[in-house]
This record gives structure tokens, sequence and C-alpha cells, in this order.
């Protein structure tokens, strides 16, 4: 990653290493969400960000709401939704207030999957960060998020 311009790498080079920080984080607690939970990555993370930032009363936010958090496309946010619904792990509902509005919220099947796999999700991200923080161009990314 070394193009070194008056001692600091260029932000580009930062950006680039953030992404493959990011990509290897993800692909290494996939490799323990779905062979212990059966959930993917974006299915853990769409469903912690419902049952965390919900709306009010009742853990449930509005689908444009949703794909903001989770930075997907509106469309793969609906895909990915439709997956969880079919699983029981999430439904949707009309907005009482406003018609166009709809909303997504855990279910009771859903609480209980994100119960059991956040320790495996803890364990996988602690993991990768010690594997990663002992590589200088990450390390200074791990120290950032670890702190």
């Amino acid at each position: 990653m070394s193009e070194v311009v008056n001692g600091e790498t260029s932000l580009a080079q930062r950006w680039c290493a953030l992404q493959l920080l990011h990509d290897r984080i993800a692909s290494d607690v996939e490799k323990v969400l779905q062979p212990r939970h059966g959930i993917s990555v974006r299915e853990f993370s769409l469903l912690e960000v419902l049952e965390r930032q919900h709306d009010g009363e009742g853990g449930h936010l509005k689908m444009q709401e949703l794909a903001r958090s989770v930075a997907l496309s509106q469309s793969a946010t609906t895909r990915l939704v439709s997956r969880l619904e079919e699983r029981g792990l999430l439904t949707r509902y009309i907005c009482p207030t406003d018609r166009r509005g709809i909303y997504t919220e855990v279910t009771d099947k859903g609480r209980a999957l994100l119960e059991r796999a956040r320790p495996s999700n803890q364990e996988s991200l602690n993991h990768a960060l010690d594997a990663l923080a002992d590589e200088e161009e990450f390390a200074s990314l791990v120290q950032a998020l670890r702190s």
C-alpha cells in the first residue's frame, strides 16, 4: 500500500485499506455466522440495525430508513428483507399514518436468532481484528475501531 507523499499515504490508499479491512472482516465473520447460525453477515447486520435502531415503540423502521442504515440500495434491501421474511425472522406492514410507507420489524424468531448469533459475531469480530492488527497497513484502522 506504499505510495507515500510527504511522509503520508494518500487518502485514496487509506480508503482502499478501509474497504479491504471491511471485506476481510466480513469474510471471516461470514465463515462463523453461516455454519453456526445459518445467517449471512448482511442478514445479521440488517437484523441488528433493525433491532437496535428502531423508530419509537415496537422496534421497526421504514424500508428506506433501513436501506440507509445498512448501506444497501432500496432494491437490495427489499430482496434481503423478503428472504428474512420468508424465514419468519422479519415482518412487514403498512404504516398506519402513511399508507405509502412500509415498516419492517424483527419477529420473536428473529430476536431469538440474534441473541444466539451475537456472541459468535463478537467472537469472530475480535478474532479477525486481532489477526489484522498485526498487519502494518491495518494496524491504525483496527486501533481506531477498538477505541
